[in-house]
This record gives structure tokens, sequence and C-alpha cells, in this order.
């Protein structure tokens, strides 16, 4: 059975489950239904968010470059995290992106992957969190495609341009996962990676 996680909320996942060896990460959102008055007849572009993995070392740090998964680099160098693609909008039902951990592949020198999304061209598009609803990230059991927990992001994010949604972490020889849910002002990839140096 699937826990809903709330906000801060943290989850074993192995200790339960200890066949688990591969997990994927599954990010959603939907679009808010913008409203055309009259003079508004052009439609706004689409929301483009990206779902993105940063590695972490044991350092409590992002050691390279090539530590964040992302639409441009969709393959961590050790094969443990592997990004599924880029959705351009976010339509239909389910994940709109998708991050796969295969759990006992990911090197010894990671102590936590940090799920975040971030929407492409924000600032230059004047989009934000506010507009997107039914955000949520879930875990699941690639073995058998049980999910094993889901965190919604239900606050207004107003304003807000990225967003770190999770983490994946090892504790005690043990994965858990934990339920961030923490709104950040960052333009892309790029600049939210920087907090992690």
């Amino acid at each position: 059975m699937s826990v809903n996680l709330q906000k801060g909320q943290r989850v074993d996942l192995t200790k339960n489950n200890s066949g688990l060896k591969k997990v994927v990460v599954g990010l959603g959102w939907d679009e808010v239904e913008q409203k055309r008055g009259l003079f508004f007849s052009r439609k706004a572009a689409d929301i483009d968010c990206d779902a993105s993995a940063i590695l972490i070392s044991q350092g409590g740090k992002l050691s390279a470059n090539d530590d964040v998964v992302f639409y441009h680099n969709l393959r961590h160098k050790s094969g443990a995290v592997l990004h599924q693609g880029d959705n351009l909008t976010g339509a239909g039902d389910g994940d709109d992106e998708q991050i796969i951990v295969d759990l006992q592949k990911v090197p010894a020198e990671y102590e936590k992957i940090v799920f975040v999304v971030t929407i492409y061209q924000a600032r230059e598009r004047s989009q934000h969190f506010g507009l997107i609803k039914n955000a949520f990230i879930r875990i699941v059991d690639a073995s058998n495609n049980k999910e094993l927990c889901k965190f919604d992001l239900s606050e207004n994010y107003d304003g807000k341009t990225a967003m770190i949604f999770g983490e994946l972490y090892r504790h005690g020889g043990e994965w858990k996962f934990s339920a961030v849910g923490e709104p950040t002002n960052d333009n892309g990839i790029s600049e939210m990676a920087r907090r992690f140096l």
C-alpha cells in the first residue's frame, strides 16, 4: 500500500521492501487553465517544467557538473540514474517525467539524490509555480510497478520558479525518501544546481 506523505515527512523504502533494487521516481504537474479576456486572444507559451536529479556526495555537496541528470544529460556516469526524457508541456495524466534509480548501482560516495523541478525560461516567459496545479512526486518499485509513496504539493507557490520536490537518501544501510516541497526563485537547473556547491 502506498504511503501519502506530508511536507517534511520521511519514509523508509528498503526496510519493508528488502528486494527493492530499482525505483522509478515519477514527477507530474498540470497547467492551470488560463483565462482569456477580450484583449487576450493569443495563447500564452506552454509551461515547460523540467525534472532533474542532483547527486550529492558524502560531504553534502555537488562535486561535479555531470552529477546533475537532466534533459541535456540523461544518464549519470555510474549508470545508476537515468532520465526518461523531457516532456515539454505537462499534458496528459500520470507522470510527466520519470527518473529511474538503480539503488544498487549508486556509488558509495553519494549520500543522497535530490529531485527538483525547474520551469524552462521562467523569468523570460513570466511563468511560475502559481500557474501549476496537481504537482506530485512518487516512488514506484520498478520490478512490479507498485507505488511505494507519493507526495502531493498542495501549497500556493505563486511567484516561485523552481521547486525541490524530495530526496532519496541512504541512512544506516537503508534507502529512505524525504518529502521536501521547498520552492525557490532559481531560473533553470544551472542556478538550482549552484545551491548545492
